[in-house]
């Protein structure tokens, strides 16, 4: 038993497609015309590629794919700012390696690290911090990225240089948060959605109490998910029996890791270090209020925007897709990957045009990497 097992048993896994099978029966979804489910989640994506899950289940359920990748909605014009800050011959940039090669207009962090910048992978915002110690001379900064996951990381790392009074190590911070492009989603009446799985990861940190909004005003079912196939597929079950029974509330299949009311240390650092920008652009959904973070006055010495003249919606371009790439269309649901006319052809992970086939959990990867599988039939 290494603790994942009981969770990929395929006994148990074709009773609950069974039980699957049987509610979209009930429910009369077919293949022309199916119950929509979101996975919000890039890891969820992979995970239901990973183990074939959009070929066992009935083909009256589809999968949406959603923004849930936080590298895959950055928008180039800050990969460019990130390159810009990289040049500066007095910086060390450090960021996480699935950030390395996001295009930007011009290059990526990977090219310009070959042009010569000096920029480091890390495994977290505390190797940074480390760095800057080592290296007084020379201004260490953190690529803060990710969603709720990350964001209490990076706050306790800025909360640790303030007190220890260093002056070289800022935060390059765009972190977003997962309900507000939620509710992009549900206001936009090409979308049609009829419930959610909902992120794993991000629920550890924040709890499942942020999604009230999707039951309550939007009448959609919500269940915060694991990861392992079952998990998946359990969540499912639970979404079409809400959907069944005329219900939409919030459930949590993921109870063993996901407190309801999320982690309260994690939320606090993220409260004393954050604000809620106005406004920030998810790449594929436009400008969201409200749905970035950005670091408060108070430790705005630690804020690389700030050291760095770099502001957001300042010195900010907006920058358009490059042609032929679909990452918007992809990102948002209208369109799956091998849809878009450059993917596996001008777009490969070894030469991306877009952050979708670059990112671990972009769904672009995700079809590329298991896409072709011939998978055995559970029965």
């Amino acid at each position: 038993m290494n603790y994942a097992d009981e969770f990929r048993d395929p006994v148990k896994a074709k009773g609950v497609l069974g039980a699957i099978a049987r509610v979209v029966d009930e429910l009369g979804a077919t293949k022309e015309n199916p119950i929509h489910i979101m996975e919000i989640c890039g890891g969820h994506t992979h995970a239901i590629f990973r183990y074939g899950l959009d070929k066992l289940t009935p083909p009256g359920l589809e999968f949406i794919h959603g923004p849930g990748c936080p590298v895959c909605v950055l928008p180039m014009s800050r990969v460019d700012e990130c390159v810009e800050i990289a040049e500066n011959p007095n910086v060390i940039f450090t960021t996480f390696g699935d950030a390395m090669r996001v295009p930007g207009t011009k290059k990526s962090l990977m090219q310009a690290k070959a042009d010569g910048a000096d920029i480091r992978m890390v495994y977290s915002p505390l190797d940074a911090l480390e760095l800057a110690r080592r290296n007084p001379d020379r201004e260490v900064v953190f690529f803060g990225l990710g969603f709720e996951t990350t964001t209490p990381s990076t706050a306790l790392s800025i909360l640790q240089a303030d007190a220890d009074g260093l002056t070289n190590f800022t935060i390059f911070c765009n972190h977003i948060t997962v309900p507000p492009p939620i509710k992009a989603l549900l206001d936009d009446p090409h979308m049609v959605l009829d419930g959610f799985v909902g992120p794993g990861h991000v629920s550890m940190v924040i709890g499942i109490k942020p999604y009230e909004f999707i039951a309550r005003d939007y009448g959609k079912p919500i269940v915060v998910a694991g990861f392992e196939p079952l998990d998946l597929l359990q969540s499912v079950l639970m979404v079409l029996e809400q959907i069944r029974d005329g219900r939409a509330e919030v459930e949590n299949q993921y109870s063993r890791i996901v407190p309801d009311d999320g982690n309260p240390v994690s939320i606090a650092a993220c409260e004393e270090v954050y604000e809620p920008r106005p406004t920030f652009e998810w790449r594929g959904l436009g400008e969201i209020d409200a749905s970035g973070l950005r670091i408060r006055d108070r430790y705005k010495a630690f804020d690389a925007e700030v050291k760095f003249d770099i502001g957001y919606g300042r010195n900010t371009v907006f920058t358009a897709e490059q042609e032929g790439c679909a990452c918007g269309d992809v990102m948002t649901g209208r369109i799956k990957p091998h849809a878009c006319p450059q993917f596996g052809k001008g777009c490969t992970p070894e030469m991306p045009l877009g952050a979708l086939m670059v990112s671990s959990e972009g769904a672009c990867s995700a079809y590329y990497q298991y896409g072709g599988l011939e998978l055995e039939s559970v029965e």
